[in-house]
């Protein structure tokens, strides 16, 4: 490989700490697990490894904050205010946080700068949510006036992926704090260096001491401490299907509140008729944009068969023309997966790959990358609906093809799996387009577009794609309790029971 010069995010702390009641603290063991540069796979930092000590003091501080402190009682428009500076500082800080999030997911720069821009936008959003939030009011004329008050919940846990760190937190942040709730963050493992970020951010804006704060640490020891807390009525989750199942489970004797974004196997459905430029080209940035490393990934194509031989070569073309290289490259389109963990997953799905369909791009590491965890963009053709790499979540940047014939035959091969998060379909016949999508079972359907979603929208999934929406209003009512208020205005209506 040749020799690429490494450096070290501008801001990068001695070690990463949790961030505990205001303040930065270790582990109360001192335990700390090392954090891996996913270009070199060495160990660039040490985190601290939280456990359910950690866990339990984090937790005590965000209660305090929520029973005591100034928070949960502000006006909407006080706590706007501190979520629109927040905002601003994190705009103020995109290339920070881009490079930062670039060295530690192996995202390509000009990608994480988008994701801190979003960001930005997430905290934005809901600062003027909450502002403009209108509650339900029903009226009986001379009778009964009826009213709905909102009111936050309590101590929020945050469970969050390694894909995309810094924006997904921000996605759960914002709606969380918005509606006056304390939280407890716990970023992934294996890309906690962004999170550190929010603490002076916060501090900055002036959001109050203990309604943040942050445990590192390993999911089954800080994630699984926190879901069993009996002092966090909520989660929110994103990640994989199966530790969606045991949050599922853990959660349940306590009977938290729970949003679930988990897996997906998401199809792309081309018909003949479809603009072929357009939909090649969405094709290829919604499989390997992010290193492939989406839960909304359209990771399954299915092609009409008068057009397949054409879609599958020009696709291949252009996946092979997929520029592979260092995440601070400007010029890069798919940088490094996050973690050899990760990167063999992957690589064992390309092995199982090639005795599953045909291989037309890709299948191992690109030329020139002997080290860190490169994948050449990958494209199987002829993929059959029972081959795991048409039923399994890969998570990488690998992508099965799969022709069909007619449109009942495309509908039942993009509902043939146990997921259901996103689909993607391509048709100028406006009448199939419609009927197609409500057919599909998926939370998230995108027509003759790639995954662009405003933020007023659900977000969330069906099947083992997970459980609940967030996004909108749908935050506001994850996060806040909804407490209906009646009042007689009339004669009192009152049976009467054991009247003298």
């Amino acid at each position: 490989m040749t020799d690429h010069q490494r450096t070290l995010p501008q801001g990068l702390p001695e070690r990463i700490q949790h961030y505990i009641g205001g303040r930065f603290v270790d582990s109360i063991d001192g335990d700390t697990f090392d954090v891996l540069d996913p270009v070199t796979n060495r160990t660039y930092i040490q985190a601290a490894a939280g456990k359910k000590a950690d866990v339990e003091a984090a937790v005590a501080a965000a209660k305090t904050a929520f029973e005591e402190g100034p928070w949960p009682r502000m006006l909407p428009r006080e706590r706007s205010r501190v979520l629109h500076r927040i905002a601003d500082i994190v705009e103020s800080r995109d290339q920070q946080l881009a490079q930062m999030e670039s060295f530690d997911s192996g995202l390509p720069i000009t990608q994480a700068t988008g994701q801190a821009r979003r960001a930005a936008e997430n905290f934005r959003f809901f600062a003027d949510l909450i502002v403009a939030q209108s509650d339900d009011t029903f009226k009986v004329p001379g009778r009964q006036i009826n009213y709905v008050n909102r009111k936050p919940i309590g101590v929020a846990g945050l469970i969050t992926p390694w894909n995309t760190p810094f924006m997904l937190e921000s996605w759960k942040l914002g709606p969380a704090i918005a509606t006056g709730n304390t939280v407890v963050l716990k970023p992934a493992e294996f890309t906690p260096l962004s999170a550190q970020l929010w603490a002076g951010i916060f501090e900055e804006a002036g959001l109050p001491e203990g309604v943040f704060n942050l445990v590192n640490g390993l999911g089954e020891d800080a994630g699984d401490a926190l879901v069993k807390h009996p002092d966090v009525p909520l989660i929110s989750f994103t990640g994989e299907s199966k530790t969606g199942e045991l949050i599922f489970a853990n959660a349940a004797p306590y009977l938290k509140g729970l949003s679930m974004e988990l897996g997906g196997k998401s199809p792309a459905i081309v018909f003949a008729d479809a603009d072929l430029d357009a939909a090649i080209d969405a094709c290829v940035f919604g499989v390997f944009s992010l290193n492939g490393e989406r839960c909304t990934a359209g990771s399954r194509i299915l092609v009409q068969r008068d057009v397949y031989d054409e879609f599958v070569e020009r696709y291949a073309a252009q996946a092979k023309r997929v520029r592979v290289g260092y995440p601070d490259d400007p010029a890069t389109e798919v940088g490094a997966l996050v973690h050899p963990e990760h990167y063999d997953k992957v690589m064992s799905y390309v092995e199982i790959g090639k005795g599953e369909g045909r291989l037309v791009a890709g299948g191992g590491r690109p030329e020139g990358f002997d080290e860190g965890n490169f994948v050449s963009p990958t494209v199987f053709a002829d993929v059959s609906p029972d081959a795991r790499i048409f039923q399994e979540e890969i998570f990488g940047p690998v992508v099965a093809i799969t022709p069909f014939d007619t449109e009942e035959e495309a509908l039942a091969l993009a509902n043939d799996t146990r997921y259901g998060l996103a689909a993607y379909l391509w048709t100028n016949d406006l009448k199939r387009a419609h009927n197609v999508a409500q057919s599909i079972e998926a939370g998230m359907v995108w027509l003759n577009s790639n995954n662009v979603r405003d933020l007023r929208t659900p977000f969330g999934g069906v099947k083992a794609s997970g459980l609940g929406h967030e996004g909108g209003y749908r935050s506001i009512d994850f996060y806040t309790d909804q407490q209906a208020v009646h009042i007689t205005l009339g004669a009192v209506h009152n049976p009467s029971f054991g009247k003298a």
